[in-house]
């Protein structure tokens, strides 16, 4: 066999700790059941601090808001709730992620709502004094009915934009599209008319700010996206309105692969199998987007970066301190010369490091590839959905009973490559179409650990198709040199994950 293609993830402390102790976990297994997932409520806390300390660095104020639909953990959210009211909030969705935030702790004023909302969404967020970030202006109609018509107060809200250009481009316009066309948000190019729409709905509506979510990793064009948000709220403030604040929504995106080297060979040899250069990196040749057209490789690799140097808070510092290339100051210095406030919605890149997602192994056989296995374990595509995220990392074998074997050093028949396939009776059902490779082959009762599956990978795409058992979700807190833990939704801030005063 080649040489063995790793994607080792990026693991740190307390993660690091956690997977140190094996047994701790195989008992949790045991208990609990297959697959299971594990969270470190603390860590969320200590990313929020690292966010915070990139708005101390540039001087700015705003909110950081969790993206809740990153994971419906309660732990995650209480322990945010239980931080600074003025620095962190919560982003929601859906009617029933304001209601589980509320009952997590957080008081209206701290949340926002996103995305499509029905009526009874909107209603109880304008109830409760939570901030609309509004995707239409038809959404702007019907909030502001139902301000008048329920006798509400006057809500807050923030104006979305989308389709955001370029002066640049070479189209017939003479612009061009900072980033792929949104089906959210209110177009740049109709913001007249939902200014006027604000004006004439004032009455039950007050607009405090401008927002965007571009679809894309690109820090020129965020930055340009901030500039022109800043001009606009020029032009809002001509018109008699009044925003104070900028929130440019998330994408700091996470780091999974620990070795930039081990990412470039991988991304690299899996162009050189789908021209047939070498032996299939993948389930049945799957090319991730990629394709052989006449011996030249065709297609966009359709997967996550998998190793970035900046991410999370280093990505919001790499933006903020981003030359502007029109009115030529940095984005951080161009907000805090207006004054402005800056919102942020953090999801994947909060949670970064605060879980991971354990399956044990049911049954291990010989695959149809020469020199691959199958490796079936107990846990489905849907309990942990990085593929479908095209996100790709090795799971850290725990053996039963033995010593940790993810460094890459031979174990028991030295290193080989698996196919990891789930627990419905589904040819689809493929936990990564990737063939992994594993420090030593292994064995039914072990237990893989996918790591750093807390951002949209633990519980985004989790069913019961086949009615097998959704993940359980726990808890975790280190105590001296040992672990507690408590089913997720039993852990509260003010107490130890085994029930006692804290």
């Amino acid at each position: 066999m080649d040489v063995p293609l790793y994607l080792r993830p990026r693991v740190e402390p307390p993660l690091a700790s956690l997977l140190g102790a094996a047994p701790f976990l195989h008992s949790l297994v045991d208990a609990l059941g297959s697959p299971l997932n594990v969270l470190l409520p603390e860590t969320v806390a200590e990313n929020a601090a690292r966010f915070r300390a990139v708005y101390r660095r540039h001087r700015l104020t705003g909110r950081i808001y969790f993206a809740h639909k990153a994971n419906r953990s309660s732990a995650l959210v209480r322990r945010l709730a239980a931080e600074d009211p003025t620095a962190v909030g919560i982003d929601v969705a859906s009617l029933e992620e304001l209601r589980h935030a509320l009952g997590c702790g957080f008081t209206g004023d701290r949340v926002m709502a996103t995305g499509p909302k029905d009526a009874e969404f909107l209603w109880l967020a304008a109830r409760v004094g939570a901030t609309v970030n509004l995707d239409s202006p038809g959404e702007l109609d019907r909030l502001a009915g139902l301000v008048r018509g329920h006798g509400l107060g006057r809500v807050r809200v923030l104006a979305r934009l989308s389709g955001f250009e370029s002066a640049d481009g070479k189209n017939g316009a003479g612009t061009r599209l900072l980033s792929r066309r949104s089906r959210f948000g209110t177009p740049v190019r109709d913001a007249d008319a939902l200014w006027a729409a604000l004006e004439r709905h004032a009455d039950a509506v007050e607009l405090v700010g401008l927002a965007y979510h571009l679809d894309t990793t690109g820090l020129e064009e965020k930055a340009r996206a901030l500039e022109q948000c800043v001009l606009l709220m020029d032009a809002c403030r001509r018109r008699g309105l009044a925003p104070r604040a900028v929130d440019i929504g998330g994408g700091f995106g996470v780091g999974y692969v620990a070795d930039a080297g081990e990412w470039q060979r991988w991304t690299t040899a899996l162009s050189e199998a789908v021209l047939g250069g070498r032996p299939p990196l993948t389930w049945r040749g799957h090319g991730y987007g990629l394709r052989n057209e006449g011996g030249t490789v065709r297609g966009t690799m359709a997967l996550y970066p998998g190793h970035r140097p900046h991410a999370g808070p280093g990505y919001l510092d790499e933006l903020l301190s981003l030359p502007a290339p029109v009115l030529g100051r940095e984005p951080g210095t161009l907000l805090l010369e207006h004054l402005h406030d800056l919102h942020i919605e953090p999801g994947r890149s909060l949670v970064d490091q605060c879980g991971l997602s354990l399956a044990r192994v049911l049954d291990v056989r010989t695959g149809e590839e020469p020199g691959a296995h199958l490796v079936r374990l107990g846990m489905n595509a849907g309990d942990v959905s990085l593929e479908e995220h095209g996100v790709l990392m090795d799971p850290v074998l725990l053996p039963r009973g033995g010593v940790r074997e993810d460094d890459g050093r031979e174990g028991a028949g030295g290193p080989v490559g698996v196919h990891l396939v789930g627990n419905l009776c589904l040819e689809a059902d493929l936990i990564t179409r990737r063939l992994v490779f594993l420090p030593r082959l292994p064995r039914a009762g072990d237990v893989l650990a996918f790591v750093n599956t807390a951002g949209y990978a633990m519980d985004f795409h989790a069913h019961q198709a086949q009615r097998q058992p959704l993940a359980r979700t726990v808890a975790v807190e280190r105590e001296g040199d040992s672990w507690r833990w408590c089913p997720d939704e039993d852990y509260w801030p003010i107490t130890h994950p085994g029930g006692t005063p804290a």
